[in-house]
């Protein structure tokens, strides 16, 4: 069955696409399957793996390659045989997983106890191919085909330009704030305060968490840490002996940096006994660190990776009950070239959201 309308955006051709030289270029969806909905994008986040895919930073790039993990539209098209009730003209979203095994070839323990994050047949959505062969093409477009299972609808009181960062951003610090606990009676730590980290800040506080810290390394974002809800502020460049000042007051540090170069080893002082650190910025080169960090006052070091579509649901009624406004910029579409070069330079407060005019 052919559409009325075609699939284009914005196509990063070889790693300097991510300087700003992507090019807009209609392309080929995956093959359409009756488990499929297809999407008129109106809002596209910007995440900084975007930017990291484009580079091939984290590896080789499935080049010609649409990035865009943070999709919000309008469904357009429902297979007949697709998930979650969704009907043509719902709003819904997609984040930054598209596909897993759904236990296709026997049980997927991860898929059973909806954690699809941790599949390990999860396909991104975008530098990816489907099990079908096709090949799966990002957010920065008009519209977007995704498997109904990783659809979600967007709960009424929920702005589109909110909804789409958390489908990535959003969610990739809530799961680990859920998962350890950050509710009352705990005191969280984040580590830097961009995209993810301002998140963090938001969703702790609308959790109940009893003190959330934020820590970056100068001191000119303290005021804005501080609007968002952040109880202290520690500038790690700005403030000496910061890691023996503060030692032992956190139990919970989500870390959001993606730079080698971060004192990880001093943020662990941070952590009371039995802390745990959660690492979700993934940096391009190894991250030194010595077992002393973590013997002393069995502490712990965890990953954690984006989320399900459970926690996005679930986050998605947590920011429409707790009225939780990430700071976004929205910005046409027509200039993700630019927008993609400001992200990398640390413009955004806090993050950028392309918009279908």
């Amino acid at each position: 069955m052919s559409t009325d309308y075609t699939f284009e955006g914005w196509m990063g051709e070889d790693p300097s696409s991510a300087e700003g030289n992507m090019v807009w270029k209609e392309y080929e969806p995956k093959p359409w399957e009756e488990t499929d909905v297809d999407i008129k994008i109106t809002h596209s986040g910007i995440c900084g793996s975007d930017i990291h895919t484009l580079r091939a930073g984290w590896g080789p790039t499935d080049f010609p390659c649409v990035v865009g993990h943070e999709i919000v539209g309008i469904a357009v098209r429902v297979g007949s045989e697709a998930e979650g009730d969704i009907k043509v003209g719902d709003r819904v979203g997609v984040g930054a997983q598209t596909d897993s095994c759904l236990s296709r070839d026997g049980p997927c323990e991860a898929c059973e106890h909806d954690e699809e994050n941790y599949c390990k047949d999860m396909h991104l959505t975008y530098n990816t191919t489907y099990r079908t062969g096709g090949k799966a093409y990002g957010g920065y477009a008009v519209y977007h085909r995704s498997p109904s299972h990783f659809v979600i609808r967007i709960p009424e009181g929920l702005k589109s330009e909110h909804a789409a960062p958390m489908l990535c951003g959003g969610v990739t610090v809530y799961s680990p704030l859920k998962v350890f606990g950050a509710g009352p009676g705990k005191r969280i730590g984040v580590v830097g305060v961009g995209g993810l980290g301002h998140f963090a800040v938001l969703i702790a506080k609308a959790m109940g968490a009893d003190r959330v810290v934020a820590i970056s390394r100068r001191a000119c974002k303290r005021d804005e840490a501080l609007q968002l809800g952040a109880d202290e502020y520690i500038a790690t460049e700005d403030e000496e002996d910061w890691s023996t000042k503060h030692a032992d007051s956190l139990d919970l540090i989500i870390c959001t940096v993606s730079s080698p170069k971060m004192p990880l080893q001093k943020y662990f002082d941070l952590l009371a006994l039995n802390g745990t650190l959660v690492q979700v910025g993934i940096p391009e080169e190894p991250i030194p660190l010595s077992a002393w960090a973590l013997v002393p006052q069995r502490r712990r070091l965890v990953g954690s990776l984006i989320g399900s579509p459970k926690e996005i649901e679930d986050l998605f009624q947590l920011a429409a009950d707790k009225k939780i406004e990430p700071w976004v910029e929205m910005r046409p579409m027509t200039d993700a070239n630019q927008a993609i070069v400001d992200m990398e330079a640390g413009m955004p407060r806090f993050r950028y959201v392309l918009v279908n005019e």
